[in-house]
């Protein structure tokens, strides 16, 4: 298994990174570069409690689907998103929001296994476990960009 632990200090209030952590267009235009979009289910707006949203994006050179859907939800302190059905075997991303002096602590612990045993750990280790990161963090400082100019 996978684990891949952020941690991204937001000057913006717990619920307003929460909510746009559930915007599904602020996630496409945070995945502009892999061309990901949603869809099918949710496809517009905010995602709530047990919302489906079927992604399409281009990913390590291929075009893959994923669809996710909001297993836990406490607003605006934390929520789980996994996978359903995608290129992954199981798939499991807990946001946290802990307010600190100043805004939002967001948390990151994102979990995930991949099929073809020891290949796909290999695959995974050489390849997927860094990219994971780097698309997270990429998403995460978008969000962390939009909280704090919409906050000042």
């Amino acid at each position: 298994m996978a684990v891949i632990i952020l941690e991204t200090a937001i000057r913006a209030s717990p619920e307003r990174c929460f909510d746009l952590s559930l915007s599904v267009d602020l996630h496409a235009r945070s995945m502009s570069h892999t061309g990901e979009r949603a869809i099918a289910g949710i496809t517009t707006g905010l995602m709530g409690p047990s919302d489906t949203v079927i992604w399409e994006a281009k990913h390590l050179g291929m075009r893959q689907r994923l669809t996710g859907r909001i297993t836990e939800y406490e607003r605006p302190h934390w929520f789980v998103d996994e996978q359903v059905r995608g290129a992954f075997t199981s798939m499991r991303h807990v946001h946290e929001f802990v307010p600190v002096a100043g805004g939002t602590l967001m948390k990151d612990d994102l979990r995930y296994t991949v099929p073809l045993g020891g290949l796909g750990m290999l695959v995974d280790k050489l390849f997927r476990e860094g990219y994971m990161r780097k698309l997270l963090c990429a998403r995460n400082e978008y969000l962390k960009r939009t909280a704090e100019i919409a906050a000042d």
